[in-house]
């Protein structure tokens, strides 16, 4: 079963999906838009394109496992991109995402503007593995 990640942003939206086994991390975009309105309309063309089988919304956390300041921004995506695509969204928590995003850029030699197109794609991309890999621990997904 696809899974298909989501780095929300202010003005990019990452987006990852596993390959059709859900084993592994596959393609990656990044949405280009400070509208929720379009960045919902991008992730449901998405979903009908790649048809997950789960929606994961990277959820804004505080380091002590509080919800930042932003997290009733997210939780409105949710509701939205549930309501328009008609399938459960599931929080989950981002912290460290976007940091880590860009230590890897920059550790491959990406300049300040090639990291800031490419960190929420990669920044998804690791909220798909993390996701995937709490399944296998968990022992819901396929070995």
């Amino acid at each position: 079963m696809r899974v298909m990640a989501i780095d929300y942003g202010d003005a990019h939206t990452g987006v990852a999906i596993s390959d059709p086994t859900g084993l592994l991390a596959g393609t990656t975009t990044t949405i280009n838009s400070r509208r929720q309105e379009t960045v919902v309309d991008e992730l449901v063309k998405l979903i009908e394109q790649h048809r997950p089988g789960e929606v994961v919304l990277g959820f804004p956390r505080n380091m002590d496992g509080t919800d930042s300041r932003r997290a009733e921004l997210y939780r409105g995506l949710a509701r939205a991109l549930e309501e328009a695509a008609g399938m459960k969204v599931i929080l989950w928590d981002e912290r460290r995402t976007t940091i880590d995003a860009h230590q890897i850029l920059f550790s491959q030699g990406k300049n300040g503007r090639k990291r800031k197109k490419l960190v929420d794609a990669v920044a998804a991309s690791l909220i798909l593995e993390n996701y995937l890999n709490y399944k296998r621990l968990k022992g819901d997904a396929p070995q």
